[in-house]
């Protein structure tokens, strides 16, 4: 992305692949706004890194299940005048076997829901009018990117209502590629296994080891996905040269697929 004065806004920017995107537009001089719900020094510390690397950074709380946060995450990019970016990045889940089903609560599957596809839909529309002002004065589409999972895609994953969650969002994204176009283009990225922390919160070092382990013997491409694998995507369709692109659900589990 080329140091225009582009804005974008990450969503669950704290920590993990937020974070890493949030740096690596830093890098290109976008201005950013990150997001955090509980993480505040975290947040604190993405926003340090990336003023480090010469961006103009605001941080705001907001818990994107909450539609008022929502339009309190994008006011904090209107003194700017403008929103080239939105990257819906939060995300929540609840460990759980597909095969236990007592212990997936209607309250999981709500809160799921609320943050990993109500939550974007919510940014979304609070976003469009500095999305499409933004486009009008440039002469190209903002751009929307939706962070998924390949559990939207093939129904695996931490839980059911984790890959319940991403369908939706997977499918959202059509919709809103063809409702918002041409000022807006609306795109994906369906990552599988990604070697974070993540995987170690939920279940637990030892666990989260065997997962990788797991996943680099049978990949065909014998690697685990890093954040910045999955950033670079992430970035590209945030930015300029993909502005011919929208619509897409874009893969990227080092082919994981093709044996499933």
């Amino acid at each position: 992305m080329s140091r225009d004065g582009l804005c974008a806004i990450v969503t669950g920017s704290a920590s993990g692949l937020g974070a890493v995107t949030a740096g690596l537009l830093a890098k290109s001089g976008v201005r950013i706004v990150v997001n955090y719900s509980n993480s505040q020094k975290e947040a604190e510390a993405t926003a340090d890194r990336c003023r480090k690397l010469g961006a103009e950074v605001v941080v705001i709380q907001g818990d994107v299940a909450r539609d008022e946060d929502c339009r309190k995450i994008v006011a904090a990019a209107a003194p700017w005048g403008r929103l080239d970016a939105l990257i819906n990045n939060a995300g929540t889940t609840k460990h759980v076997a597909h095969d236990k089903l007592d212990d997936l609560s209607a309250e999981d599957f709500q809160r799921i829901y609320a943050v990993n596809t109500i939550g974007p839909y919510q940014m979304i529309r609070a976003a469009r009018s500095l999305l499409e002002a933004s486009a009008r004065a440039t002469g190209r589409p903002a751009a929307v990117v939706n962070v998924s999972s390949v559990a939207g895609i093939s129904g695996v994953g931490s839980s059911i209502a984790y890959a319940a969650s991403k369908g939706a969002l997977n499918t959202m994204t059509l919709s809103l590629s063809r409702a918002l176009a041409p000022l807006i283009r609306v795109n994906t990225v369906c990552p599988g296994y990604i070697d974070t922390a993540w995987f170690t919160k939920g279940r637990g070092e030892a666990g989260a080891n065997q997962l990788r382990d797991s996943i680099v013997a049978r990949a065909p491409l014998k690697v685990a996905s890093s954040a910045e694998d999955i950033a670079r995507v992430v970035c590209f369709l945030a930015s300029p040269e993909s502005s011919n692109m929208t619509g897409e659900l874009v893969r990227m589990d080092a082919g994981m697929h093709l044996i499933q």
